[in-house]
């Protein structure tokens, strides 16, 4: 990593985004934000209520998202958004053309005891089966790694930063 990654920190809820995202900023030495104080209210009250967002939903969040990673290209910065599918990706690499997505994936049961077990979380384990349902994993061709979110947090930071120093460098167009 020659130069500071913008790391989108990606995956299902409850696969420890909001735990990583921040260990791996500070292994990093850069900024981190959380991708769920993106979302307006209006966003938070229907998934509080148990209804999965559609992608009307998505896209005001998503922009925000991808103002705040496109504007820390070169300077680094890692931001947490459940990213699930291509086009919300597409999107944010759109804004952000550098991104790299850090995908952390896990089984269903170990992160559905994982969200069991939140307090104080607007998400509702019973939309996970509709996150897994949405999730596309990252293609070939998107700059990024994917890691196992099995293991204590700075294990699963420790795999991620080693993943993302062998991830190639993403190039400066956004992909289709």
């Amino acid at each position: 990593m020659d130069k500071p990654l913008v790391v989108v920190v990606m995956g299902v809820a409850g696969t420890g985004k909001t735990t990583i995202g921040p260990l791996l900023a500070e292994r990093l030495g850069v900024p981190y934000a959380e991708g769920d104080d993106f979302h307006p209210p209006a966003n938070i009250a229907k998934m509080s209520a148990g209804v999965p967002l559609e992608d009307a939903d998505r896209w005001p969040w998503l922009d925000a998202i991808g103002r705040w990673a496109g504007g820390r290209a070169g300077l680094g910065g890692v931001v947490s958004s459940s990213a699930l599918k291509r086009a919300y990706r597409d999107r944010l690499r759109t804004a952000a053309p550098g991104v790299v997505f850090l995908h952390l994936s896990g089984d269903r049961a170990l992160i559905g005891e994982r969200m069991a077990g939140r307090r104080g979380h607007f998400m509702p384990t019973a939309l996970l089966d509709s996150q897994f349902a949405t999730l596309q994993p990252l293609g070939e061709d998107e700059a990024g790694v994917a890691v196992d979110v099995s293991g204590t947090p700075e294990e699963i930071t420790d795999r991620a930063v080693t993943a993302l120093r062998r991830c190639p460098a993403p190039s400066n167009a956004p992909l289709s």
